[in-house]
């Protein structure tokens, strides 16, 4: 009796001790032969797949926004350079004209000369000098604007996206989880196999939205930065022309 007891108790142990094992075996042959992020994402809920694919439209479009408004900041810092080599030369608006006549018409240095005068073919001869200089730094200071508008455009969907993108993938993370439960409710299994498919769809999504929200955010820091810049060298070309503007003032006043 003593011997069939101890032979029973060793059966027991082994088979505690083997069901582990097969357990992870019977998960492994169950779970998805292709565990790669492709793979993932073939094997996902429509509604993670839609998740993951606006991430990564999401994370191309901050690359595409890199390239073409790196490419403008940089033409506009080359040609903003040239503006205030040229206005800082020139002795006279007349020189500035001379020096700018070659230049193409988008070029800052005519941009701003143009509504210098404008302003003076605009105003009465005997107009006192403060209001025309007023007038003219009206202009100047609307078209400096118009001009960080225009490179300003498109640097927002940075900010949206490095705002918006992670929640997102939270999202596609809350979808997944819950449709790992939904799956241990139907199967009334807790087992790996069940549980792991809908957390791995959940983990790619999460890991897709900070793809597309990290580099936004260090694009949109490095543009505020460079606009930034940008804005004080164009205001210093502005300065630059305005005094132009005054010396003009002075010569028709001496004159008259």
């Amino acid at each position: 009796m003593m011997n069939t007891m101890k032979r029973a108790a060793t059966g027991c142990a082994l088979a505690g001790a083997c069901w582990p094992l097969t357990a992870l075996a019977e998960a492994g042959a169950a779970m998805p032969a292709d565990l790669s992020a492709l793979g993932m994402y073939r094997a996902a809920d429509p509604v993670v797949k839609t998740v993951i694919l606006g991430l990564l439209l999401a994370a191309l479009a901050c690359w595409v926004v890199l390239l073409v408004k790196g490419a403008a900041l940089w033409r506009a810092d080359r040609a903003t350079g040239r503006a205030l080599s040229l206005l800082g030369e020139a002795a006279t608006l007349s020189e500035a004209r001379a020096g700018c006549a070659a230049q193409p018409a988008h070029e800052p240095a005519r941009g701003l000369l143009a509504e210098a005068d404008a302003e003076l073919r605009l105003s009465s001869p005997g107009a006192p000098r403060d209001s025309v200089q007023a007038r003219a730094g009206f202009r100047l200071e609307q078209w400096q604007a118009e001009q960080g508008r225009r490179l300003a455009a498109g640097i927002g969907l940075l900010a949206t996206i490095g705002a918006v993108a992670p929640f997102v993938g939270l999202f596609g993370t809350v979808w997944g989880i819950m449709n790992s439960f939904v799956g241990i409710a139907r199967s009334g299994s807790s087992s790996l196999a069940t549980v792991a498919p809908g957390i791995a769809e959940a983990l790619l999504a999460t890991a897709v939205g900070l793809v597309a929200a990290i580099p936004a955010v260090v694009i949109y820091n490095l543009f505020s930065r460079a606009l930034a810049r940008h804005k004080g060298r164009s205001q210093q070309a502005a300065g630059l022309a305005l005094l132009l503007l005054s010396r003009e003032l002075d010569v028709r006043a001496e004159s008259a």
